[in-house]
């Protein structure tokens, strides 16, 4: 029996011996790897604030497994980049198997440092793949900005005031809020770019705020994601917020994929102008609003181009002012609301009551509200003892299945006449020559459109004139 239990362990030992000798025969491939891209590029990263973080990947192309020896990030620790090879971070990396037909991941980040310039700078780095004994690389470039930063915690009572003027050879990058306080003046030069973390905004509060652009050198805001994919990602930033401002002006800015692009709560009551003046201006692709004027603001546009927002073009909630010539204000885009939607009251849930307030002037003069709901303006007032409703609607285009011919509202209006833009997809509204805007509008003080061209004796209706 012993000399049994004996023959069966020697043949247990052999067969072990034999299975593992078998396993240090597998062959391993001596293809190279493939990459599904040769450099991985970081578009405008803000010096001091880490970058999104990108990938690419690496194949085995074999029927066999293969051994990569080392992936090492040439600038080592130095380095701004940083890599994480399949879940493991580090520089380098050694000894991995890739099995036949299996790829894994590569992660890497950048963090550049402040060079005190006002120009880009390109920083470059590479990844080392060695696989028998052989070389492959994959190279790293990011575009680095510095930045003027304002940042606000309100939870710390960390604030960001910001007063005078914003120098313009650097980029604003808002983390939180940069706030302008009480009887404090910020103004904003032209050709100034201003990026909004998430959530962001520009708070006014009984301050003034001074944007100052210029044809060409427009003052600009949007996200700070600035990889390709954000490009036309609404709801980056909250937006301009003015919370009973001083009068306040707006003059050849971009304002995009924000959650509303001005948000105006209320008037200071010493203000007896406007509250915002804004002109030659595109508001588009917002979350929400173009504009939303609450609780008695009071704003005059001109020449502004309003479109592709996610609600409303315009809207104006529990009464204020509105004085609008040559604007488009249009619903086109995902919005399954009017363009415009004007309201005099609000209904306060938390405090179950109805708050009503006064629409002392109401004009839209030579505007265009249009888009591809068959209502793109929507009108809910509430008439009382107290509450005036003054409304001049006057030689503007306005799609409605509802027409209002009342002289209550106003008089030559076009309804339901096809602007025949040219590519409202491509957010481009010039029009044909045959279009209901043509020569249809009345003159005004406003003498060139949003392009600086003058304008005829009539008129185009809306912000761009026909040359």
């Amino acid at each position: 029996m012993r000399l049994l239990i004996g023959f069966l362990f020697l043949c247990t030992a052999l067969l072990m011996a034999t299975l593992s000798s078998c396993n240090k025969q597998v062959l391993l491939s001596k293809s190279n790897l493939n990459f599904s891209t040769d450099t991985l590029v970081f578009d405008t990263v803000f010096t001091t604030v880490g970058s999104t973080t990108k990938s690419f990947k690496l194949y085995n192309p074999d029927q066999r497994s293969v051994q990569i020896e080392e992936i090492e990030l040439m600038g080592g620790s130095n380095s701004v980049f940083r890599i994480n090879v399949d879940g493991a971070s580090g520089p380098k990396h050694e000894d991995l198997i890739l099995e036949a037909k299996d790829s894994l991941f590569v992660f890497v980040e950048v963090t550049l440092q402040a060079n005190n310039s006002t120009n880009p700078l390109i920083i470059e780095d590479s990844i080392r793949f060695r696989t028998n004994g052989k070389d492959q690389y994959v190279k790293l470039a990011a575009w680095g900005q510095d930045a003027y930063f304002h940042y606000s915690n309100f939870q710390l009572d960390s604030l960001d005031f910001n007063e005078g003027v914003w120098p313009n050879d650097k980029p604003h990058v808002i983390y939180g809020a940069a706030i302008v306080d009480s009887a404090k003046t910020l103004t904003i030069q032209a050709g100034t770019k201003v990026y909004l973390h998430k959530n962001a905004l520009l708070y006014v509060y009984k301050g003034s705020l001074q944007i100052e652009g210029h044809l060409g050198n427009e003052v600009v805001f949007q996200g700070d994601r600035l990889e390709q994919d954000y490009q036309d990602v609404s709801g980056q930033y909250y937006g301009i917020y003015l919370h009973q401002a001083l009068p306040s002006s707006i003059n050849y800015a971009i304002l995009k994929n924000g959650t509303s692009g001005v948000h105006l709560y209320s008037e200071d009551p010493s203000n007896n102008g406007y509250t915002l003046d804004i002109q030659n201006t595109q508001i588009f692709n917002q979350a929400r609003y173009g504009i939303f004027i609450f609780a008695g603001a009071k704003v005059k546009a001109e020449n502004c181009l309003i479109s592709h927002n996610g609600t409303h073009a315009l809207l104006v909630l529990q009464g204020g002012n509105f004085n609008f010539n040559h604007c488009d204000l249009l619903g086109y885009g995902a919005s399954t609301n009017p363009a415009v939607g004007i309201s005099n009251y609000y209904n306060d849930y938390n405090q179950n009551q109805t708050l009503v307030s006064s629409i002392d002037e109401g004009i839209f003069k030579n505007c265009v509200i249009y888009g591809n709901l068959d209502t793109e303006i929507a009108m809910d007032t509430i008439q009382m003892a107290g509450v005036q409703l003054n409304f001049d609607f006057d030689y503007s285009v306005f799609k409605s299945e509802t027409t209002y011919t009342d002289s209550f509202y106003g008089s030559n209006l076009f309804w339901n006449l096809a602007p025949l833009f040219t590519n409202t997809a491509e957010r481009d509204f010039h029009f044909a020559a045959n279009s209901s805007l043509s020569n249809k509008g009345i003159s005004s003080a406003v003498f060139t459109d949003i392009l600086g061209q003058g304008r005829g004796n009539p008129p185009d209706i809306g912000a761009i004139e026909l040359p």
